[in-house]
C-alpha cells in the first residue's frame, strides 16, 4: 500500500521479533521496523507468573500502543499468542497466532490470525531422568529453550530459557532440592527469542499481514481486505453429509464493515468419506 512506503512502524517486543519480521515489511511496503523494546511481560508471561489480564486480542492491542506511546510512531505494530490442546482434538497442540496494526492518523486497526499447528508446546512432570530423552527430542531441545520448575506449584524458582545440557541439568538438580517430593515440571519456553518453531510461525502471520495491508477494501478503499472467518458444511463426496471442513470463506473489511462470501481457494467443493460424520462416524 503506497501510504506506508518509506515509512517507520514501531514494533513492540523484547523477544526478537524483528528478526522475523522486518524483512516482509520492507520488502512488501517499503517500511522499516522501529524496535521497541519494553517490559512487555507485565501484560503477562507463557510461563503462568504473571497473568493475564486481557485477552489475547486486547493484550496485543495493548501491547502496540505502548510501543507507538514511548516511540511517537503514529504506526505500530505487535504480536501475541496462546497455545493449549486443538478444542476437537485435545491430543493435538495448537497456537493461536495475532499481529495486529495500528494506524492512529487514519483510525485503522488490521488484525491477522492465524491457527498454528506446527508448534513444539508441550510439558511433562520429570520424575526420574530416564524419562528425560524423549520429551527433549520431541520438543527440539537444545535448539528450543526449556522452562523448570519444582512440581508443586507453591515453590517459587522458575528458571527460563534452558538451551544447554549443563544449564538444564543445574536446573532439575535445583527445582528436584525445592520440591518435597523431588519431581520437576519442565515446558517448553514459547518465548519467540527461545523458539524458533514459533519464529517462523511469526515470520508466516507477518508475510500475511503484509499481503492483507496491500489489499484495499472494494467498498471504502481503506488498506487490510482479506478473510474473516470460514464457514462450515463441505459436503461428502459420496453421501452429501455437510462436515467440519471449510466451505466457504467469507473476506472482508475490517473498517467499513463490508463483507463478501466467495468458495474455498483450493476450488475443493467435495469431502472424503473418511471425514464425514455420517459415513465414518
Amino acid at each position: 500500500m503506497q501510504a506506508y512506503f518509506s515509512r517507520k512502524i514501531c514494533l513492540t517486543t523484547r523477544h526478537g521479533k524483528h528478526r522475523a519480521l522486518a524483512l516482509p515489511f520492507r520488502l512488501g511496503l517499503g517500511a522499516e521496523l522501529h524496535v521497541c523494546d519494553l517490559d512487555t511481560d507485565q501484560l503477562g508471561t507463557f510461563s503462568g507468573e504473571i497473568h493475564r489480564m486481557h485477552e489475547a486480542l486486547e493484550t496485543c492491542r495493548i501491547k502496540a500502543r505502548m510501543g507507538m506511546s514511548a516511540s511517537g510512531l503514529p504506526i505500530g505494530i505487535a504480536s501475541e499468542a496462546s497455545f493449549g490442546p486443538h478444542p476437537a482434538m485435545p491430543m493435538l497442540a495448537v497456537g493461536q497466532e495475532l499481529l495486529i496494526f495500528l494506524d492512529l492518523e487514519r483510525d485503522l486497526c488490521v488484525l491477522e490470525q492465524r491457527l498454528e499447528w506446527r508448534t513444539n508446546y508441550s510439558q511433562t512432570l520429570l520424575e526420574s531422568d530416564d524419562q528425560l530423552a524423549p520429551w527433549l527430542a520431541q520438543v527440539k531441545f537444545p535448539s528450543h529453550s526449556v522452562i523448570a520448575r519444582p512440581a508443586t506449584a507453591q515453590v517459587g524458582v522458575l528458571l527460563k530459557g534452558l538451551n544447554t545440557n549443563e544449564s538444564l541439568a543445574d536446573a532439575i538438580s535445583l527445582c528436584r532440592a525445592a520440591d518435597p517430593d523431588g519431581r520437576v515440571w519442565l515446558e517448553t519456553d514459547m518465548r519467540a527469542h527461545c523458539n524458533p518453531t514459533r519464529m517462523r510461525s511469526i515470520r508466516r502471520l507477518g508475510i500475511s499481514l503484509v499481503h492483507r495491508l496491500r489489499s484495499p477494501c472494494p467498498e471504502c478503499g481503506s488498506p487490510g481486505w482479506g478473510l474473516l472467518e470460514t464457514k462450515p458444511g463441505l459436503p461428502c463426496s459420496d453421501c452429501g453429509t455437510a462436515t467440519e471442513l471449510t466451505l466457504s470463506e467469507i473476506w472482508g473489511c475490517q473498517q467499513c464493515g463490508a463483507r463478501r462470501a466467495q468458495p474455498r481457494r483450493d476450488g475443493r467443493l467435495q469431502a472424503d468419506p473418511g471425514q464425514c460424520p455420517w459415513c465414518n462416524p
